[in-house]
């Protein structure tokens, strides 16, 4: 497929009626570009079908199966993006929550920030929530920035560790730095769980925090997660909990009722919008009591006359991002609470859960699963079989998979499983679409018996065959 500017021909374009030119005042020619940018010259024609092409190129949660495990690339309903079109929101400038004369001119937008946050606290058994964080990275920042905050006012100035198992997310050791904690990792035992006795080994009075992903990485549940949490607040530390893997628990089980002081939702993940490739996306927290007078601030609060206001917590970290965060997704995770409602949520987690048991219950006979046969809302096996057999890896069977018309699972993460293959098939698909995952998979653990050579030269049918991705992160070619 040409490059846009190889189709360019010189004098050919288009006629574009600007209403605007004719209402507007002209640019002084102070302002006025020195040359014109050098773009391509081509009719309307081309420009539609050019980017219609290439848009048939991609892989995308509309068009394709995307099973990224700890990703959570799922269907969103589109009732979600109606909502966050509607102009009365889409026109709001976010100064307006700030000036207190036109505060009035957004109280709709306020009070769906503020009734979202009592829905996040109520969902994660929590007291306050705020939406500020614009990514789940920097919900977990902003939730570390509280414990250390909390510490601090305490007094506490001894406690400079954060305990991270190594079956959580990567970001969480690089928050916690961020926050100034050193970090201590906590092995995992075989069974994929933290390794307990690990954990109370590195447990002591200079540890200010603990963070969980639970389910953790590895897809399972932290069996001894309440008694974590008893231990670490014995020692004076706070429980954080990764809510990357929420829908696996989601309306089941409450963070808060588990032990944990502070949260984060990834609304992108959890309460639908398109994830991945860039965002958008929210991290919003919520915290229990223990840390509520730190949470970001300005917050809104309600009137005695039902107006909403701001005020900011008394030992409020500040504000992490400007205004209210990404609205438009926390507009997003609205409708889509709303949409479901109390009855309707748990039947998420339980969809989660069970399309992920159904996928590994059909693919361990054909690839290793290294915690046994079952898991949450993911299911982790691996390629060590076929490795150990001369045949393929984990990269070469995601390739594959390209080829059959279906995105790669993740692989090589979590760090912990050689060879990983982690899918996620979410709460979305059916078990039509399962199934031909399943058989496109258990075809290549077949033809990796048979015919190796085969899969090691996919993807055969895409638009870009296989790369050197030694060479391209070593020779790095930006003139795109």
């Amino acid at each position: 497929m040409k490059l846009i500017f190889k189709k360019s021909v010189p004098g050919r374009g288009t006629t574009i009626f600007d209403p605007l030119s004719q209402a507007v005042q002209p640019l002084p020619d102070s302002l006025m570009r020195g040359d014109p940018p050098a773009l391509p010259e081509v009719s309307e024609l081309e420009v539609i079908r050019h980017f219609t092409g290439l848009s048939r190129r991609n892989f995308g949660v509309d068009s394709h199966f995307y099973p990224l495990g700890s990703c959570t690339m799922k269907y969103n309903p589109r009732i979600d993006e109606l909502t966050a079109s509607l102009p009365g929101f889409t026109g709001l400038h976010p100064h307006w929550a700030t000036i207190p004369a036109a505060r009035a001119l957004c109280q709709g937008a306020l009070a769906v920030i503020w009734e979202l946050e009592r829905f996040l606290a109520e969902i994660g058994g929590m007291k306050a929530g705020c939406l500020q964080p614009m990514a789940g990275a920097h919900g977990e920042l902003a939730g570390v920035l509280m414990i250390a905050a909390y510490h601090r006012t305490r007094g506490n100035h001894g406690k400079k560790v954060m305990l991270v198992p190594d079956s959580a997310h990567g970001t969480n050791p690089a928050s916690a730095a961020m926050a100034g904690f050193s970090v201590r990792t906590v092995p995992s035992a075989p069974n994929g769980e933290i390794d307990f006795d690990a954990f109370r080994a590195a447990l002591d009075e200079t540890v200010a925090g603990v963070m969980l992903t639970c389910p953790n990485t590895h897809g399972l549940f932290e069996r001894q997660v309440a008694e974590i949490a008893r231990l670490a607040h014995e020692q004076d530390a706070l429980l954080y909990y990764d809510g990357a893997n929420l829908n696996a628990i989601l309306g089941k089980v409450r963070p808060g009722d588990l032990g944990f002081d502070v949260m984060h939702f990834n609304l992108h993940k959890t309460f639908s919008t398109p994830h991945g490739m860039g965002g958008p996306g929210s991290g919003a927290v919520a915290v229990g009591e223990r840390l509520e007078a730190f949470l970001p601030g300005p917050r809104i609060i309600r009137g005695e006359n039902g107006d909403f206001d701001l005020m900011t917590p008394e030992h409020s970290i500040g504000a992490i991002a400007p205004f209210f965060g990404s609205f438009l997704v926390g507009l997003r995770a609205w409708t889509y609470i709303r949409a479901h409602g109390r009855d309707g949520l748990p039947k998420v987690a339980e969809a989660a859960v069970l399309n992920a048991n159904y996928v590994l219950a059909r693919l361990k006979d054909h690839f290793h699963a290294p915690f046994g046969d079952r898991c949450m809302h993911e299911c982790v096996l691996n390629a060590t079989r076929q490795v150990a057999a001369g045949q393929v890896k984990a990269l070469d069977i995601a390739k594959a998979l390209l080829d059959r018309g279906f995105h790669a699972p993740t692989v090589y993460f979590p760090l912990t499983v050689p060879e990983c293959l982690m899918i996620e098939p979410t709460e979305t698909e059916s078990r039509e679409t399962l199934d031909a995952f399943c058989e496109a998979m258990i075809e290549i653990a077949r033809l990796a018996e048979a015919d190796p050579e085969a899969l090691k030269q996919a993807p055969t049918s895409m638009p870009v065959g296989r790369l050197d991705e030694v060479k391209a992160a070593r020779e790095l070619n930006c003139s795109c």
